[in-house]
């Protein structure tokens, strides 16, 4: 379901927190809208903190793949939900699924991220918005809540190292081992996250 861009700002506005990518079929809007079950999941290449490239292509050979996204390592939500999954990751592993995390912000901010939340799974950092391009799940944050982030100490372009205000909706893909999508998890509500349970069970 495409949303509007209105929904977006006011979506923002209601729920403010307290407080090297490559992608192939890289959609031009930054309109965050899901891509669905039976989808075939855009390609895509990118390193972890550790510099070892991390490709869906290769990924699949050994398994699906769980597809994570999150804004930053100031959203209380992302680390709660990050921290989550690291405690309950046997469960996507035990069937073989290999995760990977994406978010905007830059390295540094991730080692923060890896430090709250002791994740060992990789988080790669999603350059130029490619990945979230591909996945749809990027958006243009406006102005007016772009300086209600700011007030809370929160520089959206600082933090993703970035010249626009882009966030991606938290979107949670399981892909099969054929390349295409078998569960989605996609909710504007920030706060809103999908359960490792359900993420396994999808498995």
């Amino acid at each position: 379901m495409k949303l509007p861009l209105h929904f977006w700002t006011v979506g923002l506005l209601a729920f403010l927190p307290s407080p090297i990518a490559h992608a192939q079929t890289v959609p031009t809007a930054l309109t965050a809208s899901a891509l669905q079950v039976g989808e075939k999941a855009p390609d895509f290449k990118a390193q972890d903190a550790t510099g070892q490239e991390v490709a869906l292509g290769n990924l699949l050979k050994k398994g699906p793949v769980v597809l994570y996204f999150y804004r930053g390592q100031w959203c209380p939500y992302c680390n709660k939900q990050l921290s989550q999954l690291q405690d309950s990751l046997q469960l996507l592993t035990r069937k073989g699924a290999q995760v990977v995390v994406v978010s905007p912000e830059t390295q540094v901010n991730i080692d923060k991220t890896v430090s709250k939340t002791k994740a060992s799974f990789p988080i790669v950092h999603d350059q130029d918005f490619a990945i979230m391009r591909a996945y749809r799940t990027a958006f243009v944050v406006d102005d007016a809540t772009a300086q209600k982030y700011q007030g809370f100490g929160i520089d959206l372009k600082q933090a993703n190292g970035a010249s626009q205000n882009v966030l991606p909706v938290p979107a949670t893909y399981v892909i099969g081992r054929d390349g295409r999508i078998k569960y989605v998890y996609f909710n504007p509500d920030y706060r809103q996250r999908a359960s490792v349970k359900a993420v396994a069970q999808a498995l």
